[in-house]
């Protein structure tokens, strides 16, 4: 492991666990893989809201949309023992579609360029007015014309992932969830993952939650089994498993679960996504993008009860997901933060013995900073915010004193700071410019009531 690691997968987990905090989240999993080895697995917060059961990095998620990058993958593997080409019509494989739809190929599905309805007439499922389609309901839908023609541009589409789930059973003469096992999850060593609910009694699955508003509280959402659209939406799973699973995806992996050449194919891109940031593309079941310089590939989920997200970072060798039980939870803001926090450490690498004795979380009445050494410096975070070293002030630092040698141009730039040490070398006050702060400790709410002239 990279020395520059370690110090980043401490550090990972205190920020989060102030983020879950801080949004009042039911809760929040976490996983990390480094070449495609678990090295973090941590849970904050409760799978169960009346219970206040903990939530344990063993708790099942609704993954959604994840779920589409484990069938892409297996009509890859269908692609490479060649009973599948990419760039066959569908209706080669399936019956009974529409005859625009049936003309597009495996490739033009896979990407989302097909111009397929997102999610069929009524897609109620989605608010839990009705049950998930079965077969005869997808294909039913199927029947009428897509929204664009192939290729027109990248439209999102649960109906097209459902129809590739089709194709696999067509083509192997087997129900998708049992192939789908066999065939991917079993080989990519995953434990914790299946492609639909139930999960057994005897296997940890969180609740999902509905945004805290209009209801004034946050209900369960009903978990509900997706039938005939497993293949794009259905998947149960763990950070860890989904962060292993991932990192096997990465062209540069020495996983056998697909040849490096069909690798290099779901994670290039094949289409710009329109209305994201510039950079956002997708590939064959992958998304991708770039937060600053660093480039990821992954994909993310939406359920009613969960929002998850898993990125691998090719360039640090790194694969993370973040599961949030709750309909709101900011796993896409999160995910970026975590992109941030590892490029971050990566760029500047482990903290030099001169840095190590400025740590710790502070606070004043403006909220709470992070001292995070790296290299010879320290930086300043601020854990509140979702990318936390966005413009974080720089500290070259010497013994208990030093200096603010980055700052944005409304903070304190070239003043000194200082920690005050106690007779015994514990830290008692921060001062950053002629800020002050105090340390996390039990008493700190009585201290910062003291310091607003409260009694």
């Amino acid at each position: 492991m990279p020395t520059w690691l370690k110090p980043a997968l401490d550090y990972l987990p205190q920020w989060l666990e102030m983020q879950v905090a801080e949004t009042q989240l039911p809760g929040c999993a976490f996983a990390v893989t480094h070449r495609g080895k678990l090295v973090l697995e941590r849970a904050f917060g409760v799978a169960d809201l009346e219970t206040h059961a903990a939530l344990t990095p063993k708790h099942r998620f609704r993954v959604a949309s994840h779920s589409k990058s484990f069938t892409a993958t297996g009509i890859m593997r269908l692609v490479e023992s060649r009973n599948l080409r990419l760039d066959a019509p569908v209706g080669k494989y399936v019956s009974g579609l529409h005859e625009r739809i049936a003309s597009t190929t495996l490739r033009q599905l896979l990407s989302h360029g097909a111009g397929v309805h997102r999610d069929g007439r009524d897609s109620g499922q989605w608010d839990l007015r009705r049950p998930f389609l079965d077969t005869a309901d997808l294909r039913a839908d199927l029947q009428t014309a897509p929204t664009l023609a192939p290729d027109a541009r990248f439209k999102y589409s649960n109906h097209a992932f459902g129809l590739l789930g089709l194709v696999i059973e067509s083509v192997t003469d087997t129900p998708y969830s049992k192939w789908i096992r066999r065939e991917v999850i079993e080989p990519a060593g995953l434990t914790h993952t299946q492609p639909d609910v139930p999960v057994g009694a005897r296997k940890p699955m969180s609740n999902g939650y509905t945004a805290r508003m209009p209801f004034g509280r946050r209900p369960v959402g009903r978990d509900l089994p997706t039938h005939a659209l497993a293949s794009a939406t259905g998947f149960v799973s763990t950070a860890g498993d989904l962060a292993r699973f991932f990192s096997q995806l990465d062209p540069k992996s020495d996983s056998k679960l697909l040849s490096a050449a069909s690798r290099r194919a779901m994670t290039r891109a094949h289409r710009d996504i329109p209305g994201l940031p510039q950079g956002r593309e997708y590939g064959l079941g992958i998304a991708r993008g770039k937060v600053g310089a660093t480039p990821w590939f992954g994909h993310s989920g939406g359920f009613p009860g969960f929002l998850t997200r898993t990125c691998v970072l090719p360039s640090l060798d790194v694969a993370f997901s973040v599961l949030t039980n709750a309909i709101d939870g900011p796993s896409q803001q999160w995910g970026d933060g975590a992109i941030d926090i590892l490029a971050t450490f990566a760029k500047h690498g482990a903290p030099k013995a001169s840095a190590r004795r400025w740590t710790g979380r502070w606070w004043n009445t403006w909220g709470a900073c992070d001292l995070v050494p790296m290299g010879d410096r320290v930086l300043v975070s601020r854990p509140s915010l979702a990318t936390p070293f966005y413009g974080a002030t720089e500290l070259t630092v010497r013994g208990d004193n030093a200096r603010i040698t980055q700052a944005d141009g409304y903070a304190t730039f070239g003043e000194s700071a200082r920690i005050v040490r106690d007779g015994r070398g514990r830290a008692t006050e921060l001062w950053l410019g002629g800020g002050q702060f105090d340390p996390d400790t039990d008493d700190l709410p009585k201290r910062l009531a003291r310091s607003n002239g409260r009694p």
